[in-house]
């Protein structure tokens, strides 16, 4: 069994607002092996976003993670000093941003934004094998970082990697924009890699090739991966277990068949009755509603107003995750009693 890798405990991250306390994380937990590809999946505003930034210590002022813990290889990352978590950031936990056209910098070739990293994380010793003072001074350093950036380009599918060397992000298209993200995030080797929904602005064959490119970076170097999506059906296709969160909690947690195949919660439910399929009989199913704002939460089940399953009871206390089969977990006073629909999984169809 591989070695555990990332614990998050009842973590909460927390934002003061006029309007009062925003509790975007509340309470998740959440388990990552080595080699382990895990999605977090759910509408806008439920807090996987959220989730990743708070394992990068990346959380803007005034919010912070108000409690738990995040143990990356029994290390507790809260407690980290600053320069602490810098050598980790990047280096042994790396982050794919959903937006390339957002975080790639306009006036910098892609090939200097990918040594970058590799220069802050000193992973070419400027004592070692190519000696001398160091960047940007030292040439035999600069070409050997050069040579690494050139050979992660290739490997995520960057076409003539020595004439995209110095093409600023402009000059890539949108799948190669991602590609170039991708290989900034690689070029240090990272154990963990964090995707927060690096398929969304492509188009569903780009969607794929960049799926295939992340499953083979993780065949190939053992990388564990949690991936944000709301896709239900990437998820199903991509991930080996996944975690449904919903106002800020997880509502839902278990393998991919688990999951798909025996929904154990209404949200979750929802999700796959509302995906669009091929199937002319198919009717999409919305779920009711919004999601609710997290500075009023409704008491008990926070789905409650939109569930239409909902009872008294669900207006009690917080209901615990409780584990309804081995491994598969459910946030429902009642999961095993929903009535089974023909859309609820069993021909999920999957596009990537």
């Amino acid at each position: 069994m591989n070695n555990l890798l990332l614990q998050l405990k009842n973590l909460r991250t927390t934002f003061p607002t006029k309007r009062g306390l925003v509790t975007a994380v509340n309470g998740v937990n959440l388990t990552l092996r080595e080699g382990e590809i895990v999605g977090l999946v759910g509408e806008s505003g439920c807090g996987k976003s959220v989730t990743l930034l708070s394992i990068l210590g990346l959380i803007a002022r005034p919010g912070r993670i108000a409690d738990g813990d995040i143990l990356f290889q029994g290390r507790s990352l809260p407690a980290l000093a600053p320069d602490q978590m810098r050598a980790i950031r990047g280096k042994e936990i790396a982050m794919i941003f959903q937006d390339p056209l957002s975080t790639l910098n306009p006036a910098f070739p892609i090939g200097e934004q990918i040594r970058e990293s590799l220069r802050l994380h000193n992973i070419i010793p400027a004592n070692g094998p190519f000696g001398g003072i160091g960047w940007p001074f030292n040439g035999r350093r600069f070409n050997a970082e050069r040579q690494r950036v050139l050979k992660v380009m290739e490997e995520v599918g960057i076409p003539s990697p020595d004439d995209r060397y110095s093409a600023y992000p402009h000059q890539f298209s949108g799948g190669m924009q991602q590609r170039a993200l991708i290989a900034i995030a690689l070029a240090c080797e990272p154990k963990l890699l964090l995707a927060d929904e690096p398929t969304t602005a492509l188009d569903v064959t780009i969607q794929a090739q960049i799926l295939d490119l992340m499953r083979q970076i993780n065949h190939t170097h053992g990388t564990a991966i949690i991936m944000v999506t709301h896709d239900l059906g990437v998820a199903a296709e991509f991930c080996q277990s996944i975690a449904v969160m919903y106002a800020g909690r997880i509502v839902e947690r278990g393998t991919v068949d688990q999951v798909i195949e025996g929904p154990q919660h209404p949200y979750t439910q929802g999700l796959l009755a509302c995906r669009p399929r091929l199937d002319a009989r198919h009717q999409i199913r919305p779920i009711p509603g919004e999601v609710p704002d997290l500075v009023d939460l409704p008491e008990g089940c926070a789905f409650h107003p939109r569930c239409e399953f909902a009872r008294d009871e669900c207006l009690g206390e917080p209901i615990v995750l409780t584990e309804v089969a081995p491994g598969h977990y459910a946030r429902c006073i009642r999961p095993t009693d929903y009535q089974r629909r023909p859309d609820s999984g069993e021909k999920l169809g999957v596009t990537a």
